[in-house]
């Protein structure tokens, strides 16, 4: 099983063919969609086929209630998710190119407290994107999580998640906690592993770098290797691209075969660039039918 910790949110989705006109109207279109990073890698694993399990927090209300059942329609165990609060949504501006602008509001997401080691029955991978390692309580809550998975052997993995999340932090607190936490998997996009300083002496032996549509980099056992991504003819929207590439990876033969687990990766990111299904040989498909299912 895949268990992921972190955000349950709300994302509205703005799609802008035209530059903005500030100060005054721009046409758009515009989607409300299930999103998070987390939510978004145990939606698509459960997707594909494999057990998965969201631990978090979501808002009380009805739109909390609404994003939870739609998660758990789409195959996570959702049992342990906390109610509390207010729903976190994610306003999501992307432009012609596909590439997109986030402006955030976590609400409840970060209040998540009082881990309890259940949470991690029947777990073989535990994966955790930085967003839940700053700020309390939900960093604390995701730290002490991290340590149990150790204690049992459970792999954990870490997503950068962001730039401007590294500027916050500090990238010398960064690579501390990383070292500290020790993941078996970093993953990183190519400017947040160039904020690292990955390649150099910060390389881990589980790194891999997502970089659009050049080759992801593979660093593994002091290896370097590049593994060409899917191509994809027209690019609709990257937005939870890089959390279907980690729910790709993660639910692959990762351990022995980590190349592999990055053309899986691969394959799994382009469906959702390109808004198609990516359904596994039973038919299920992490974007089939309720809310946000295409996140």
């Amino acid at each position: 099983m895949l268990a992921t910790l972190g955000d349950l949110v709300e994302d509205v989705v703005v799609f802008v063919d035209d530059p903005v006109n500030v100060a005054s109207d721009t046409a758009a279109r515009i989607e409300r969609r299930r999103g998070g990073s987390a939510a978004n890698v145990a939606a698509v694993a459960a997707g594909l086929g494999h057990d998965a399990r969201f631990l978090g927090q979501v808002g009380a209300e009805p739109i909390g209630a609404a994003l939870l059942a739609d998660l758990s329609a789409s195959g996570v165990d959702t049992s342990f998710v906390r109610r509390a609060g207010r729903t976190a949504t994610i306003a999501v501006l992307v432009d012609p190119t596909g590439e997109r602008t986030m402006l955030t509001d976590r609400g409840a997401c970060t209040d998540l407290d009082r881990p309890d080691p259940a949470w991690l029955d029947g777990v073989t991978t535990l994966h955790v994107p930085l967003y839940s390692l700053s700020g309390p309580p939900i960093a604390t809550t995701a730290s002490t999580v991290i340590g149990w998975a150790h204690d049992r052997g459970i792999d954990a993995a870490i997503d950068v998640s962001s730039v401007a999340l590294l500027d916050d932090l500090g990238r010398d607190a960064v690579v501390e906690l990383l070292g500290r936490l020790a993941p078996a998997v970093v993953f990183a996009n190519g400017d947040e592993a160039e904020a690292l300083d990955v390649g150099g002496p910060n390389a881990g032996a589980g790194t891999v770098v997502k970089r659009g549509a050049r080759p992801a980099v593979l660093y593994a056992e002091g290896v370097r290797r590049e593994v060409p991504a899917e191509p994809v003819d027209e690019v609709g929207d990257t937005t939870g691209a890089g959390d279907a590439f980690a729910a790709g990876f993660l639910t692959a033969d990762w351990r022995s075969d980590p190349v592999e687990a990055c053309r899986i990766g691969h394959r799994t990111a382009a469906a959702v660039i390109r808004r198609v299904p990516c359904c596994d040989e039973r038919g299920r498909c992490p974007w089939a039918g309720g809310v946000g299912v295409r996140d």
